[in-house]
């Protein structure tokens, strides 16, 4: 007697070979899976939800229609992330407000210089989570912290401000940072930047389903 494998185990790549082999619905799962990740990076170019709803649906339609063409080459979700940033260049070139920086990379995206609203207040977010979790680090690693990292203390003048050997300077900056980057972590996973609900993820998927009229 066979076993069902529970859709939710599945890969992406099962995922897209079962759609392409006729189980269309399924499609559904690939989007849910990616709505979350999709509309951050999207709100961080257009700065608009409803302008990253629409260039969402016009990705995952965009995909879906070139699914066959998919070689697994990379994950699913960075292929879906490229047509995406693609969308919104399309999208800032109609209503011609085209920045001047290359978007046609992830990569080069993160790297620019000049702040955008978006950028303000992600880090104006994300300077709050830091403080907060240097508050919950203890004492000597936070003092460590905020002496190499803020006050830009080298290693022979934190040692002698707490009166703590170099190789202790060091340890605890590193164990510093492996909390500080726990706590961060936890900040985005728990959805606080740029929130993605159940409505929106339902209203974008729907939408899709309709639109390539999959039943």
């Amino acid at each position: 007697m066979s076993i069902i494998q529970p859709i939710e185990t599945l890969t992406d790549n099962e995922l897209i070979a079962r759609v392409l082999a006729g189980e269309k619905r399924l499609y559904e799962q690939l989007m849910r899976r990616h709505n979350t990740s999709l509309f951050r990076l999207g709100m961080s170019y257009l700065n608009n939800d409803m302008d990253v709803e629409d260039v969402m649906q016009l990705t995952y339609i965009n995909a879906y229609q070139h699914l066959a063409q998919f070689r697994q080459e990379a994950a699913f979700g960075t292929w879906l992330k490229r047509i995406l940033i693609n969308e919104c260049h399309q999208h800032l070139k109609k209503g011609k407000k085209l920045a001047s920086e290359d978007i046609s990379t992830l990569e080069d995206h993160q790297d620019k210089s000049k702040e955008t609203p978006v950028d303000a207040v992600i880090n104006r977010e994300l300077g709050k989570v830091l403080e907060q979790a240097l508050l919950s680090i203890p004492e000597k690693y936070r003092a460590v912290f905020i002496l190499r990292e803020m006050e830009q203390m080298n290693v022979a003048e934190t040692s002698k401000a707490l009166d703590i050997s170099r190789v202790n300077v060091k340890v605890r900056q590193i164990r510093a940072r492996m909390m500080l980057r726990e706590h961060i972590t936890n900040f985005y996973k728990n959805d606080v930047v740029f929130p993605f609900h159940l409505i929106r993820c339902d209203r974008i998927v729907f939408s899709v389903l309709d639109k390539l009229d999959i039943r």
